[in-house]
């Protein structure tokens, strides 16, 4: 993937893994040696973080266009179904968690989030995990809102009720505040 030109353009809503959803804000060049630079400036919506990713590098960072509708259904339906828990011990679980919220893929963050409060219902979560659970929340929540064009809180809605159908009750974010 590396040095496929992605072709955003300024005002793209795109994702940056793990930083969350963010505004293409300008295209703009850079003499580096000999040679001339794109750059994309980024502004990750959630902390007001500027990022810039050189054009050719937003590939192997896993910048992505934030979900369409259709992809949006398709990850509701996932987090009504009823699936079994996984039983592995927690630092393989943290693991495999963990690499899953690298890929950058909103469906493997959605997964992560399901299996957490799942587990999170059975018994009392490490704080590390209760920290991924946020961050896999916060990412669901302000993606979808950001696809969807509408309020966050109507999202959380909306998972509260996908997930009640397989009797998950999707947290509150005053539950993570310290």
């Amino acid at each position: 993937m590396n040095g496929v030109d992605l072709n955003f353009h300024i005002g793209d809503k795109v994702v940056y893994p793990n930083h969350g959803v963010g505004v293409i804000e300008q295209i703009s060049s850079r003499s580096i040696g000999t040679s001339v630079e794109k750059f994309y400036l980024l502004n990750i919506k959630a902390s007001s973080l500027k990022v810039m990713v050189p054009c050719n590098n937003a590939g192997s960072v896993g910048i992505r266009r934030v979900v369409r509708n259709g992809e949006v259904q398709k990850i509701l339906d996932f987090l009504s179904i009823a699936e079994d828990l996984t039983t592995a011990d927690w630092k393989d679980r943290f693991k495999e968690n963990s690499d899953r919220m690298r890929t950058g893929s909103l469906f493997e963050v959605a997964s992560v989030l399901k299996s957490l409060i799942a587990l999170h219902q059975a018994k009392p979560l490490s704080f590390r995990e209760k920290k991924m659970l946020e961050r896999a929340r916060y990412l669901l929540v302000s993606e979808l809102a950001m696809s969807r064009n509408c309020e966050e809180t109507k999202i959380e809605e909306l998972l509260t009720l996908n997930l009640a159908k397989c009797k998950l009750r999707f947290p509150e974010a005053s539950e993570f505040q310290a």
